[in-house]
């Protein structure tokens, strides 16, 4: 069976859920052999032989934490000389896809961004991607090389499948554009304790109708009693109601979790084009004609502040 890439998305050997899912994916069409960069690559091994790597191609080096880019998009492409695989599968994150189509480029092959599905075909991997807003899904295939593959977090499920996971040295030599860009500081992003955004299963959402900074109290206490990550709408965010780095629609952040809660959202489409393949839609807003509607799993027509509590508080007392 041909082998199949996957770059490793760690930080300092903990692996996160997104590469956990695209290992699933691999196994669809080959033998996932994982790609682990920078400090702690080794120490990502056994998570990855749990999940079905049968091999892990391991390097680490100063110029991965030090410069942007450029350094792992080397290393990936010595992994694909190595290897000679059938596809190459990288997180769909801002920084995956940079890699991607950089080694697309450098390969001479076709790249597929915003995957969320992955099967077998006669003639090479066949992507799911959703277009126009998510109003259509589409299959497409490379024509051209060997195909890279974006895929958006929560596409499949994390499944454990055991496998050799043999630890092996890369060897990867950096090209001179490698330390074209270097970082010169970094700041850690203060934590909420609430899961990252974009790989959620759960995530709840306030727009316009929270009505103020204050009210979203409302919302990342439901988040909270869920365990959900918290959204907003773009409106909600050029008020300055809640950061940018929450933001879910077109220009924001495109999320797919297993449960969408809007509250207080109207549906326009730049926030539609963000959640609309979340798998259950659930929206709270006391219009009923609100174009929201046309889209959800289950709606209820009310009050934010009167609904949304008293959801928070069931929740609670179910829990406890």
């Amino acid at each position: 069976m041909a082998e199949v890439l996957v770059y490793v998305d760690h930080v300092d050997g903990a692996v996160r859920k997104p590469t956990l899912e695209l290992l699933t994916l691999a196994r669809r069409i080959g033998e996932p052999v994982a790609v682990a960069l920078g400090s702690g690559a080794e120490a990502t091994a056994a998570t990855l032989a749990e999940h079905g790597a049968v091999k892990v191609l391991t390097h680490d080096a100063a110029e991965y934490a030090d410069y942007l880019v450029v350094p792992k998009v080397d290393a990936l492409q010595a992994a694909y000389e190595a290897v000679s695989p059938a596809a190459v599968l990288v997180p769909s994150s801002v920084e995956g896809k940079e890699i991607a189509a950089r080694l697309a480029v450098r390969i001479g092959s076709g790249i597929i961004t915003d995957a969320v599905d992955l099967e077998a075909g006669d003639e090479g991997p066949v992507a799911t991607q959703s277009a126009f807003a998510a109003s259509f899904s589409t299959k497409s295939r490379v024509s051209k090389g060997t195909p890279v593959i974006t895929v958006k977090p929560n596409s499949a499920p994390v499944e454990a499948a055991p496998a050799a996971g043999a630890v092996e040295a890369l060897a990867v030599s950096f090209s001179e554009k490698a330390t074209g860009t270097k970082v010169t500081a970094r700041t850690p992003r203060e934590s909420t304790g609430r899961p990252e955004l974009t790989e959620a299963a759960i995530v709840v959402s306030g727009g316009r109708g929270v009505n103020g900074a204050e009210n979203f109290s409302l919302i990342e206490a439901l988040a909270d009693s869920l365990g959900a990550a918290v959204g907003a709408s773009r409106a909600a965010v050029d008020a300055g109601w809640y950061p940018h780095t929450n933001q879910v629609g077109q220009t924001g952040k495109s999320v797919s979790p297993q449960l969408y809660i809007a509250s207080g959202i109207s549906g326009a489409i730049q926030h539609r084009a963000g959640m609309q393949t979340s798998k259950t839609i659930v929206a709270i807003n006391k219009d009923a004609e609100a174009p929201i509607f046309d889209l959800v799993d289950y709606g209820v027509v009310g009050d934010l502040f009167e609904v949304v509590p008293q959801l928070t508080e069931e929740i609670n007392t179910r829990k406890g």
